[in-house]
């Protein structure tokens, strides 16, 4: 936990997990909101409400983040059905281009797999 002006812990301001744009956001208005001399029940209210829609906002963005990363591995299954041709070419083949083709499949397998990865580290 982060510590206010007044020396006290903020709430909402997890260390453990990544900071977001959201969280950010959150953490402005925090400032804003929340003068240190407001001590009333609404100042209570007022973290709470900012505590949930955080929460609420990292779990909007989690699930984003666990969708894309799906979507990379759906997209390497569909390269990967069409590098299965690699299995039927030989060394003989006509056809150089085909092995460019091949090759740029293997590219894009990467950059989905690093995309899926980044996603998931995201989380």
């Amino acid at each position: 936990m982060s510590g206010g002006h007044d020396g006290k812990p903020q709430p909402g301001l997890d260390r453990g997990a990544p900071a977001t744009p959201t969280s950010e956001l959150i953490g402005r208005l925090r400032r804003v909101l929340r003068p240190e001399e407001l001590d009333c029940p609404c100042r209570e209210t007022l973290d709470g409400a900012l505590e949930r829609f955080d929460q609420l906002e990292r779990r909007r963005e989690g699930r984003q983040r666990l969708a894309a990363a799906r979507n990379h591995k759906e997209r390497i299954a569909a390269l990967l059905s069409f590098l299965s041709e690699l299995d039927s070419l030989t060394e003989a083949e006509s056809d150089r281009t085909v092995f460019d083709e091949m090759a740029l499949l293997f590219l894009e397998i990467a950059r989905s797999a690093e995309a899926g990865a980044t996603a998931l580290r995201e989380m």
